[in-house]
């Protein structure tokens, strides 16, 4: 399982029933939450959300609608009696900010919060397991900011069931087998992995690419990415107000994409001049037909 649930797609302020910046990536029930934006754990409530699978929160900068439903979430957690860790990713004053709450309204987790202060100034692979990774993307913003790309670790070759019976291999075998090697059967004679095995689905990866100005400093890091989300906060009507503000248009959210040859671009942060984000759709389409809008509660599955 790879996909993303949308839980915040407005830019600054809450408008037209859409929430600021928040998502939820699920890679094989291990929950990631990218943002937190007033009103995220509402959204978790509403679409269903199980906030114990969540372990690692990662904010992309310190403007308000992308990090203040942080606080009242870490809060609720210790009133659940959460015990188990959970990690923090972000600007290093974002510890501070946090404390601070804390410490006037005298709160003490009951639950491990370990910090790991981000930095913006290359890109650095901030968490890692057995299967995924996390690097920070360099964006352009009025603060520092990063995005973030997941990727995927190759996966193991799938053996071929009816090979493990013909062949009489042991279970002990069957990982290695996986990861390549040949096999060696009792009167010694050697069956080829490419006998075995059958190649394994390619990694798939997303990219979260939020504040920014227009640039392409990063397309090279995001190249052939899965899914891409990348901020459309105007159309491209208003370009010379998003570069203003350090943001980007539908189109050139677009053209990101095209240029990074992504798999699907979904556009989001939308200002709250839109009501109507149709126009915000089209515009993106014409130059990348494979855009969906962020809207809050859809899952986009990872192909």
């Amino acid at each position: 399982q790879f996909d993303v649930t949308i839980l915040g797609s407005n830019a600054a302020i809450p408008a037209y029933n859409r929430y600021p910046s928040s998502q939820v990536i699920n890679h094989n029930s291990n929950l990631y939450l990218v943002d937190c934006g007033e009103g995220t754990q509402f959204r978790m409530n509403q679409f269903g959300i199980k906030r114990a699978n969540l372990n690692h929160i990662f904010i992309s900068h310190l403007h308000g609608d992308h990090f203040f439903g942080l606080v009242p979430l870490l809060t609720s957690f210790n009133l659940n009696w959460r015990e188990h860790p959970l990690h923090l990713y972000g600007p290093p004053p974002l510890i501070e900010i946090i404390e601070t709450h804390f410490k006037h309204s005298l709160t003490q987790l009951r639950y491990p919060l370990h910090f790991h202060p981000t930095t913006a100034d290359e890109p650095r692979v901030i968490f890692e397991d057995d299967t995924l990774t996390v690097e920070t993307i360099i964006l352009t913003h009025r603060l520092p900011t990063t995005g973030f790309l997941f990727k995927e670790k190759p996966h193991p070759r799938k053996i071929i069931a009816d090979k493990i019976t013909a062949y009489n291999i042991p279970y002990q075998q069957i990982n290695a087998i996986k990861k390549g090697s040949d096999f060696v059967t009792a009167d010694g004679k050697t069956i080829p992995n490419a006998e075995l095995t059958l190649d394994p689905a390619a990694p798939r990866s997303y990219a979260y690419c939020s504040d920014t100005v227009f640039t392409q400093s990063f397309v090279e890091q995001i190249k052939s990415v899965s899914l891409l989300y990348h901020e459309a906060t105007f159309v491209d009507e208003h370009k010379e107000r998003a570069a203003e503000t350090f943001h980007t248009t539908t189109k050139q959210a677009a053209q990101v994409a095209q240029q990074a040859n992504a798999g699907k671009l979904v556009i989001g942060h939308f200002s709250a001049r839109y009501e109507d984000l149709t126009p915000l759709l089209a515009e993106s389409r014409e130059v990348f037909s494979n855009t969906e809008l962020a809207i809050e509660g859809t899952t986009f599955t990872i192909e």
